[in-house]
């Protein structure tokens, strides 16, 4: 099977997504229920344009070995510095091929084998939480189980089973208190304090990721609470409309916190060339979702392995013409601006 292959066959099975050849968010615009964004559905195009207006330095006047693009991610070891991103409601969004559950075991295990690994979702179905940490167990632990905001006593029966699921670190996503679902629940979810956010952090006893972070003062207050990581993540635009792009806000944050924690970023992310991007501008890894999503209902496993193999390669290839051999020599100075900011 091809990466090409997988795509067609997405189409056929997918729902409301047309697992288009490259996911810019033009063909869902504000589609929802669906993969589309919020209000007038802009904010994931902008994602995804935002870094292709990015340029890089070409220099090939460098030695001439394969780059390591290998990544130490909480003592798990990662051939990539690239993480699946958590997707949720897959009948709602997707069609009726996967329930949450399925989804989730196949992710897990798919990315794990292909030698990365997956944050998963969580709803409103009790399940589905259940099912991703069983899903991580049966990985080794190899992998992300990441819990809504719920109100502590919530949080505390989910931690439970991220603690048997023996994973080496939880997620999470802050912005979902923006998702529509989630309103007027009981147990109830939402936006946390700072205090709030460190008894969440103290009571998983684990290596805790803040995803939903896109400005400086935010990264700084998830450093404050305790945690040991952010991404730099606008919900893929499902949130809010009308805000920016996470390339556009992701160097000013990554400078606040630079050397104090892990910097993750999501959002319109598709190619390994954009990750060279992301990890110039401040990020150590990304996370990609929707494309995950297209890869594992044309693909199943074979389909996360081909899709992780075409970001490896577009990024070793990057590597390569731009004269860096590993990834914490990407920096600043391998970005172009007609300004030359990048390159005093």
């Amino acid at each position: 099977m091809t990466y090409q292959e997988v795509l067609v066959e997405a189409r056929t099975c997918s729902g409301p997504c047309k697992a288009c050849p490259i996911c810019n968010g033009r063909t869902c615009g504000n589609h929802i229920p669906g993969p589309g964004a919020k209000g007038v559905g802009d904010v994931a195009i902008r994602n995804y344009e935002a870094w292709k207006r990015i340029r890089i330095n070409m220099n090939t006047i460098s030695p001439n070995v394969t780059p390591d693009i290998s990544f130490d991610f909480f003592g798990q070891k990662l051939k990539a510095p690239i993480m699946v991103g958590p997707v949720g409601a897959m009948k709602l969004h997707y069609g009726d091929k996967y329930t949450d559950l399925e989804y989730n075991r196949i992710l897990v295990r798919a990315a794990a084998d292909a030698g990365i690994l997956a944050f998963t979702g969580d709803g409103t179905n009790p399940d589905v939480m259940k099912a991703a940490c069983s899903a991580i167990e049966e990985a080794g632990g190899r992998g992300v189980p990441t819990v809504k905001p719920w109100d502590i006593n919530t949080l505390k029966e989910k931690f439970a089973l991220v603690k048997s699921s023996k994973s080496f670190a939880v997620a999470t996503d802050i912005d979902a208190a923006g998702l529509p679902f989630l309103q007027n629940l009981d147990p109830p979810a939402g936006s946390k304090t700072v205090e709030e956010l460190h008894e969440m952090i103290e009571a998983a006893g684990k290596p805790y990721i803040i995803k939903g972070i896109m400005t400086p003062e935010g990264a700084l207050l998830a450093k404050e609470a305790g945690a040991s990581a952010i991404v730099v993540s606008n919900h893929g635009g499902r949130v809010l409309d009308q805000c920016p792009s996470t390339a556009e806000v992701l160097e000013s944050i990554a400078d606040a916190v630079a050397g104090s924690m892990m910097i993750l970023v999501d959002g319109g992310i598709r190619s390994g060339i954009d990750i060279f991007k992301a990890l110039a501008l401040g990020a150590d890894a990304v996370l990609i979702a929707r494309p995950y999503v297209t890869a594992i209902y044309g693909g199943a496993d074979e389909g996360v392995r081909l899709y992780t193999e075409k970001l490896m390669n577009e990024l070793t290839d990057t590597m390569k013409m731009c004269g860096v051999s590993s990834l914490k020599a990407i920096s600043k100075r391998n970005l172009f601006h007609p300004s030359s900011r990048y390159l005093s």
